[in-house]
């Protein structure tokens, strides 16, 4: 049987399709699988994501061309598939997470507390801004857009440093030098790391999919989701949310931020694996009834003002 694959037409995705068709194969020998690269909003449009305002920018097209069978799944990074997915989709797959952890690239793979006072460091993210302010408030730091390479690039020559998701340097085989942020102070977008395949709810192709899932992981991915939709997170309020099960067990701990990083949310639960989307939801009523809305609501007004 032949399947065509949606993906983005990034080396990273194309590498991260490439590794899961790898991982079908050798569970479903007698299938083959064509690529069809798709061009995303997100791909065209060279704003800060945050001035987009637009839920799954880097999945949308791609999951357009599910619902309308010119492709039989698709391929995302998870952190860019929104919590709720279009109808008649379904998160067919979680394959086993990469690490989640944030990574400081700079030319000699200096640590965070070892970059010279003053420093100038990029990222696309939010949420990582917010997090390096909080731990060093003399930083300056820039928005940085473009693929991995380029922004590694300039981590050589316009930057001391930048932050990127481990998981895509290592899935590039990219050699760089980089130091590991803690997931405790850098704690991560919800389903960083992970990888998704979306395919429509009636599929013949679910059941090759779901040979390749990772238990703990699309376990994991489901409370870090359920607690995403519950605090309503996006590119105008990042928040992190990273969950790790143990044994019979699942802790998930998520953190939310004002825009200028001096107010900070942490909730931390624990509970039975069964049950993630549960433990998502009890994080988020927990933020909630300590005042993430009033976090959003600040978060959402200073956006408006920078894209004025």
């Amino acid at each position: 049987m032949k399947y065509v694959v949606g993906t983005r037409g990034s080396r990273l995705s194309l590498a991260q399709t490439g590794q899961v068709i790898s991982l079908l194969k050798k569970s479903s020998p007698d299938t083959e699988y064509e690529i069809k690269t798709i061009t995303t909003k997100g791909d065209t449009d060279s704003r800060p994501l945050f001035e987009m305002n637009q839920r799954g920018i880097f999945a949308k097209e791609i999951d357009r061309a599910v619902v309308q069978g010119e492709v039989d799944f698709a391929v995302h990074s998870l952190k860019d598939v929104p919590s709720t997915l279009d109808d008649g989709l379904v998160l067919g797959c979680v394959p086993r997470r990469h690490q989640a952890n944030d990574v400081l690239v700079s030319q000699n793979g200096s640590s965070l507390e070892s970059l010279k006072n003053g420093a100038l460091v990029g990222t696309s993210s939010l949420r990582r801004a917010v997090q390096i302010k909080r731990q060093r408030p003399d930083i300056v730091v820039r928005p940085v857009r473009g693929n991995i390479e380029t922004r590694i690039t300039k981590a050589q020559d316009q930057y001391d440093g930048i932050i990127l998701a481990l998981a895509g340097i290592e899935r590039l085989e990219i050699d760089a030098k980089y130091t590991i942020l803690s997931t405790d102070t850098f704690v991560p977008s919800p389903g960083q790391g992970a990888l998704a395949l979306v395919s429509q709810k009636d599929s013949p192709i679910l059941p090759v999919l779901q040979k390749i899932e990772h238990g703990d992981s699309r376990l994991e991915a489901d409370a870090e989701r359920a607690f995403s939709e519950s605090v309503e997170s996006g590119c105008r309020f990042p928040v992190g949310a990273h969950a790790v099960c143990d044994g019979s067990q699942m802790t998930l701990t998520a953190d939310a931020f004002s825009a200028d990083g001096k107010e900070s949310l942490r909730v931390v639960i624990t509970g039975e694996k069964s049950d993630p989307n549960s433990i998502g939801r009890r994080a988020g009523e927990d933020m909630h009834g300590r005042g993430v809305g009033d976090l959003a609501l600040n978060w959402r007004k200073k956006t408006e003002e920078w894209n004025r």
